[in-house]
């Protein structure tokens, strides 16, 4: 049976001796907003055991659910959880960035209610693990001129936790794939959470979708089919003729910035850009290398370095869906060796 370390070889950042006392170390985890398991599959996959997994989109459960029947997965909204009895040794989760209101705010734990951060921090509050590790998109970083960065820093640190945070692209942690994410880490004192270093060999399509098995996609339309046939692979809107590129991007033509990710058809020699929660959005095109077409499931899961046997549960679009917004299960596995590499080398 193919499984997720024979495909993709996980080299690690770390000394034997650090590696040997993580793997006797058995750590727990919950998870909050924890979608089809990518993150929860990798920190697995180092050594971590999932004690609770909180989510409140259906397919995504069943998915969980049908892969791992031994997971204590629950289906909530996690604003209905109390995790006052709840302990584990790790808190992980990606919660959506969302606005908060600063007109007279300090903006501590009781300023940012009805936020799904707000529920994160609640449960890092109420658990009291170890450490805790919160991901998100880039434009974290960004947000409302970075306030709310600044905001989620100062309340994870009102809890007693030491915080850092930094830009990691996957595509330098064994994942065929441009995707960056923005990695919040807090730690209670004593403690002391390293980045894990990056890997030294950097994934391509043609590594990632070597012997995929065929599976279900979506199709374009005759006429976006026509196109992509003009564009090679590697190339975008950029290589299609003048008159064809203004009735096909219309409005966007005219804008500035790259636009890369439109009429664009990934080349076999590079990993892919980001992959969205859909394969044929206009904004974000992602067409095979030889075929035009979107890729399959399949090729979805595998460049988001999901094993052939995790199987997704739901309508086609909710399997790119559940895809599309995972933690690539092998950046999920370095981040987990950081962690349980953390844990390892506390002080008694």
């Amino acid at each position: 049976m193919y499984t997720q370390l024979d495909l993709f070889e996980v080299p690690t950042s770390y000394t034997a001796s650090e590696l040997q006392a993580s793997t006797t170390t058995i750590a727990t985890v919950i998870e909050l907003f924890a979608g089809a398991g990518g993150l929860a599959l990798g920190l697995e996959n180092a050594g971590l055991e999932a004690k609770a997994l909180i989510e409140i989109d259906k397919d995504a459960v069943a998915t969980l659910r049908h892969n791992r029947p031994n997971w204590n997965v629950i289906h909530a909204d996690v604003s209905q959880i109390s995790f006052d009895d709840m302990r584990a040794d790790v808190v992980t989760g990606g919660f959506p960035c969302q606005a908060f209101s600063y007109a007279g705010k300090g903006l501590g734990l009781d300023d940012i209610r009805g936020t799904l951060f707000y529920e994160f921090a609640r449960c890092v509050k109420e658990v009291k693990p170890k450490l805790f590790l919160a991901e998100n998109v880039r434009g974290l970083i960004s947000h409302q001129k970075g306030k709310t960065l600044s905001t989620v820093l100062a309340v994870f640190k009102s809890l007693g936790y030491n915080v850092q945070y930094r830009l990691l692209n996957a595509v330098n942690y064994d994942v065929p794939q441009k995707r960056e994410r923005v990695i919040i880490i807090g730690t209670l004192p004593g403690i002391y959470f390293r980045y894990p270093a990056p890997s030294t060999k950097i994934l391509t399509l043609r590594d990632a979708l070597k012997n995929v098995p065929p599976s279900e996609g979506v199709k374009y339309s005759p006429k976006k089919a026509a196109i992509l046939a003009l564009v090679p692979p590697g190339g975008c809107w950029r290589d299609l003729p003048e008159d064809i590129q203004k009735s096909y991007m219309m409005k966007s033509y005219y804008l500035s910035g790259g636009r890369t990710g439109m009429a664009r058809r990934i080349a076999w020699d590079e990993p892919s850009l980001t992959l969205t929660t859909s394969p044929s959005q206009k904004q974000t095109e992602r067409c095979h290398p030889d075929e035009t077409r979107p890729f399959t499931v399949r090729e979805y899961a595998r460049i988001q370095t999901f094993p052939d046997d995790w199987e997704f549960v739901g309508g086609i679009s909710s399997k790119y869906q559940q895809i599309g917004n995972a933690v690539p299960v092998n950046f999920a596995y370095h981040l987990g060796r950081a962690v349980m590499s953390a844990l390892a080398n506390q002080p008694n």
